[in-house]
């Protein structure tokens, strides 16, 4: 279990994270959601260690560090790989870094996406660097893999298909916490939501009980936020007052 106790995080005077507090067990797909700037990506680098925080974060009850952090893997559009060396490569040295790492699933998710394995990194579109990203996040063989943003540049049709080889092929020990604006699209995949807004989570449900109410992820969302249905029909009013 991934545990955060009363995590703060400010850039420059301002806050980023607000005294999260916030569990991951194992065997969760974790759907994270906030609008631009809500403390999503913070949030993830922060269990990362990939910035300082000032609270608590463990792993299976035991302080992030160099001896534990294998467990947890990421997939970021920000994008982490070597751009002159090619996928293969990046198996071969991910495979000498990480033992647990899985030949299986990185040829299969590699023909999946229909990648190709020869050719450098930074010949990859955008689409297929993130599809990259997400392929090596999912071989590595952690317990724990976090995912921010990780389909931008992608088709719909591919992410869909990958929805359902994710589901198809996690363990019941791995939990994946994705960090997307794609929320209708997720709603059937993910089993838990979390809702950040400016700093502080605001929400945390399980879909399957806002099945059983009746309420659409989506509309949780939106009632969580106070979301202004009006706010379209507002701002055409003004702006069609203003031009006449």
């Amino acid at each position: 279990m991934i545990e955060l106790k009363n995590v703060t995080k400010a850039y420059s005077g301002k806050t980023a994270l607000d005294n999260v507090s916030l569990t991951l067990p194992r065997g969760e797909i974790v759907g994270l959601f906030g609008e631009n700037g809500a403390g999503k990506t913070t949030l993830m680098k922060s269990i990362l260690g990939f910035i300082k925080y000032n609270g608590e974060i463990t792993l299976d009850g035991q302080p992030v560090t160099t001896a534990n952090i294998s467990k947890i893997s990421f997939a970021t559009s920000e994008h982490s790989f070597f751009p002159n060396l090619n996928a293969e490569l990046h198996r071969d040295f991910y495979r000498h870094h990480f033992p647990t790492f899985s030949d299986k699933r990185f040829y299969g998710l590699m023909e999946f996406f229909d990648l190709p394995l020869k050719k450098p990194l930074r010949s990859f579109s955008t689409g297929q660097k993130n599809q990259f990203e997400v392929i090596m996040a999912l071989s590595q063989g952690a317990d724990y893999i976090l995912m921010d943003e990780p389909f931008a540049g992608n088709d719909v049709f591919n992410r869909e298909d990958f929805y359902k080889v994710l589901l198809g092929i996690l363990e019941p020990h791995e939990t994946v916490l994705l960090s997307t604006h794609l929320i209708e699209e997720v709603s059937g995949f993910i089993g838990r939501a979390v809702l950040i807004h400016s700093g502080q989570i605001v929400g945390d449900v399980d879909v399957a009980d806002l099945e059983e109410q009746g309420t659409s992820l989506i509309d949780y969302i939106k009632q969580t936020y106070n979301y202004r249905a009006d706010r379209v029909s507002r701002a055409l009013s003004i702006l069609t007052d203003e031009e006449g």
